[in-house]
């Protein structure tokens, strides 16, 4: 089995090739740049280092959101037309999960954070139990200060990561002071390796039906449909 993994869902673009249980290679980038612009040369570029045809590929797994609409957005497309054109199957994966892997080996939770402006966070709540990754509180958008205040209830301590951290880091530092541990720099990007390992075995998505997970509608859908009476 080989597969081919894509996450244009946030800042941080994202590729990676799995074949069984090693890593072929892996792409990442941390800059603010047109996702649809580079998203394709580098999915070329490491499949041509790894030596890798796209018949060679047997599965497509994408980060399905939540995060940038327009990021979101385009690697979705992209899985989809890919697993169409090659008929292959396709997985989406929590792009939050994606970001929870760092704590595999932390004793207590993981929250990833992605900021979602005004003092919003898209997050969730994840533990790993046997090496295998379980969600306690699904993925949602919420006020930072009401996530950290509800999450002072945790018998065990939260593990915070992502990039947008710094944001969010003193606001949770007040609230939960010694229960948040705040993971390193090192650590802040979402691993695409990490996505294939999560896709590989979960159940195939109807490449028809499957659409992202925005969590909360684009700003222009939702004004036109505040304007159309429909929310």
């Amino acid at each position: 089995m080989t597969i081919l993994a894509i996450d244009t869902s946030n800042a941080a673009l994202g590729v990676a090739l799995l074949e069984k249980d090693q890593v072929l290679g892996e792409y990442i980038t941390n800059l603010k740049k047109n996702h649809s612009v580079r998203i394709m040369p580098a999915i070329e570029r490491l499949m041509k280092d790894c030596e890798l045809l796209p018949s060679d590929l047997t599965k497509i797994v994408v980060a399905k959101g939540p995060g940038s609409y327009t990021g979101v957005r385009i690697g979705v497309t992209i899985a989809k037309t890919l697993a169409w054109t090659l008929k292959l199957p396709l997985v989406g994966i929590s792009s939050l999960e994606i970001l929870a892997g760092v704590g595999r080996y932390f004793d207590g939770y993981v929250s990833p954070i992605f900021d979602a402006r005004r003092g919003q966070v898209y997050t969730g709540l994840y533990r790993f139990e046997n090496s295998h990754i379980e969600v306690a509180e699904h993925d949602q958008l919420v006020m930072i200060a009401d996530w950290a205040t509800k999450l002072k209830d945790s018998p065990k301590p939260i593990l915070f990561v992502g990039n947008d951290l710094p944001l969010h880091q003193n606001t949770i530092k007040d609230i939960l002071g010694n229960q948040a541990v705040f993971a390193e720099i090192t650590e802040f990007n979402p691993r695409p390796s990490e996505l294939a390992f999560l896709g590989r075995d979960k159940q195939d998505e109807d490449i028809h039906t499957f659409v992202p997970n925005y969590i909360r509608l684009a700003e222009a859908e939702a004004k036109w449909l505040e304007a159309k009476g429909k929310i």
